[in-house]
């Protein structure tokens, strides 16, 4: 440890360190709690500890990839211990075994806490939750993103060495770019949905959210139930397709220049192809997100709601049904436009957000065309990956003159996982690993990564 603090360590350190001998899984379970209660407060990304409950999952950890390695869970999945809340005020599941929790357990992780989410998971900012905002590992007065919001500034923060959350229309992808880690969207289907609040959706997927694709390629091998092998592909020679129209449009310029420098320095080929119907992706996203979740409303759901939350349930209930259905027409033709797409590509690859992290008193962001809310630009960016089914992942490339993360968008064939982290590892070494391994303002200046 040469005197370091075990927390600074990656996942994939940690989980290393333990098997050499050379970490006390006890010592850094207790470390990474004492973190928690020392730099988590202005940013409230973790809303649930419970040191009983992980000591006696340490206890009982059986030998595993993650054995003795604290993970952080987003607030959408049964514990048997708590029930998953959903960024709500009371319980949306009872306690139980979630799919993802017996993951985890059998890999000998140990769940150290409960990570902050967007209400309902319903927005792309963290700043509106039962449990207060979520701020940026960056910069605590601004949005930490939604809705795995807690999980990705609790990583960005070096709270956790790593976290899981949930995709349903860039909820990993989004808050990861805002806190400049890795979030990696699974296919849809990869992960257990059996105790998942969401598990109903036809969007959202569970995923890892770590420091650099190696970590991410870890423990998405443990929720994802298979060996993501690294090297399937020659990362270098990729052909990638950048869809300029409207993934590469009214974009923050700053964006846009570290999005295309870091592609610049991949090697990669690339082309411009055209997808049809990416210009309605992003209403078909918000209609399929929202229409679908409504009937596992309650009123009491309702009533609960801030009023802004609640005034947009009630006008999403009035909406006809025939809108549901060309949500769908348009999904249709997506899928069959990205399948086109990667007969000639390998991959596709566009700036993950359109602008850094917005403030929390005040989430909107700038762009060329003028000030907007960042849900409508963000779910613009991420919501294709989720009407498709496709995996994506966010890796970071710059940081913005505000002092914000800049982060790129991969999206990668049906079942594409291990293909997007060879990838996404490539990009980290075309960059140097400047941006991956950047600290932020937040964590200590001696952390060791």
């Amino acid at each position: 440890m040469n005197g370091g603090h075990p927390q600074d360590l990656g996942l994939r350190a940690q989980a290393d360190a333990i098997a050499a001998g050379d970490l006390d899984p006890r010592e850094l379970l207790q470390a990474t709690l004492e973190r928690i209660a020392e730099r988590d407060g202005p940013l409230n990304s973790i809303v649930a500890t419970f040191p009983e409950e992980s000591e006696r999952m340490l206890a009982a950890a059986p030998p595993g990839p993650l054995h003795g390695v604290p993970i952080a869970i987003k607030d959408m999945f049964q514990l048997p211990w708590r029930g998953p809340r959903d960024g709500a005020p009371r319980e949306a599941l009872p306690a139980g075994e979630s799919g993802v929790y017996r993951a985890l357990r059998d890999a000998g992780a140990v769940i150290v806490g409960v990570t902050q989410m967007h209400f309902w998971g319903a927005g792309s900012t963290g700043h509106v939750s039962a449990y207060g905002p979520v701020g940026n590992a960056w910069n605590a007065e601004h949005c930490g993103g939604g809705s795995s919001g807690g999980s990705a500034t609790a990583t960005g923060a070096r709270l956790v060495a790593g976290a899981v959350g949930t995709d349903g229309g860039g909820s990993i992808r989004l808050p990861a770019a805002y806190n400049g880690i890795t979030g990696l969207k699974g296919t849809y289907g990869s992960a257990s949905r059996e105790g998942y609040t969401h598990a109903n959706s036809t969007m959202g997927a569970a995923g890892p959210m770590c420091r650099d694709a190696a970590d991410a390629r870890l423990l998405g091998s443990v929720l994802f139930g298979r060996d993501l092998a690294a090297g399937v592909a020659n990362a270098s020679g990729l052909r990638v397709g950048l869809v300029r129209s409207p993934f590469w449009d009214d974009l923050d310029p700053e964006v846009e220049r570290a999005c295309r420098t870091a592609v610049e320095a991949t090697g990669w080929r690339t082309s411009e192809p055209a997808l049809a119907g990416a210009e309605h992706a992003q209403v078909a996203a918000v209609l399929r997100l929202t229409l679908e979740g409504l009937p596992s409303l309650t009123e009491q759901d309702i009533a609960e709601a801030d009023p802004l939350t609640r005034g947009l349930v009630k006008y999403e209930l009035l909406l006809p049904a025939h809108w549901l259905v060309r949500a769908d027409r348009v999904r249709s033709l997506l899928r069959r436009a990205v399948a086109d797409a990667f007969a000639s590509c390998d991959l596709l690859v566009w700036p993950t957000v359109a602008a850094p992290a917005p403030r929390i008193d005040n989430p909107t962001v700038t762009l060329p065309s003028g000030p907007i809310a960042p849900d409508a630009v963000n779910v613009r960016q991420a919501g294709i990956a989720n009407l498709t089914g496709q995996p994506g992942i966010n890796v970071p490339v710059g940081v913005h003159s505000s002092g914000l993360p800049i982060g790129l968008q991969l999206v990668g064939p049906w079942g594409g996982e291990e293909l997007l982290l060879d990838a996404a590892e490539h990009v980290e070494r075309a960059t140097s690993r400047e941006w991956v391994d950047a600290l932020p303002p937040t964590a200590s200046a001696s952390a060791q990564v």
